[in-house]
């Protein structure tokens, strides 16, 4: 009898023991699981840490060639404003000092200047692209809206990539680098060299459209 129970208990105690060895481990497996939701979790403050992080900023370094000069009539719609040294820029930064000369002293106009626009075109205008279909009074409409917000001080460079007609202005800011006397449409260039570096002009229109101009430099 007693060889009968003791048999009997080391049967029972080997079954339990394989019972035991084929359970899922508990800590294998809870591992693999919380390592797989922490990676979940890491990604998930990856992309809201993406999702927060500043735009970069415009470049507008880019110098491309300035329009050319263009026969035609051509107008300036309303007088740029007198000219202050004391102006800034429109998107916020402080304008360079102009540099102190006898030419401007005398009331000579410089012999280069850099500037940089925003071009509103309508259906007919010079070299306007079959995209644009607004017609010259819709054109003349947004570009009062642009000037209106140019002279609240909006930076200047996101309202050429919001507004401007110009192929790759957005990419430059309307920058048009430096240019000459000669180099510009006529009124264009009347408008621009009569600003100091920082102002915004009046609307100026051109075979190519309308412009608001800022003197960079």
């Amino acid at each position: 009898m007693n060889v009968t129970v003791s048999i009997r208990f080391l049967l029972f105690a080997a079954v339990a023991a394989a019972l035991a060895g084929c359970g899922a481990p508990s800590g294998g497996s809870n591992t693999r699981g919380g390592a797989s939701a922490n990676t979940r979790s890491a990604d998930r403050a990856n992309v809201a840490q993406q999702a927060t992080e500043p735009r970069t900023g415009d470049v507008t370094a880019a110098r491309p060639t300035p329009m050319s000069p263009t026969a035609g009539s051509t107008a300036i719609l309303g007088t740029p404003p007198a000219p202050s040294s004391s102006t800034p820029p429109s998107d916020g930064s402080a304008a360079p000092p102009a540099p102190a000369s006898a030419a401007k002293s005398s009331g000579e106009t410089p012999s280069k200047i850099g500037a940089r626009h925003v071009l509103i075109q309508w259906m007919g205008s010079e070299r306007a692209p079959t995209s644009v279909v607004r017609s010259r009074d819709q054109a003349l409409t947004v570009a009062k809206e642009v000037l209106k917000r140019a002279r609240n001080k909006e930076d200047f460079a996101r309202l050429a990539i919001e507004y401007s007609d110009e192929p790759g202005a957005g990419g430059r800011g309307g920058s048009l680098g430096r240019f000459g006397h000669g180099q510009m449409v006529a009124a264009f260039e009347a408008a621009a060299f009569k600003l100091e570096v920082g102002q915004i002009s009046d609307i100026v229109e051109s075979p190519f459209g309308f412009h608001i101009i800022q003197r960079t430099e």
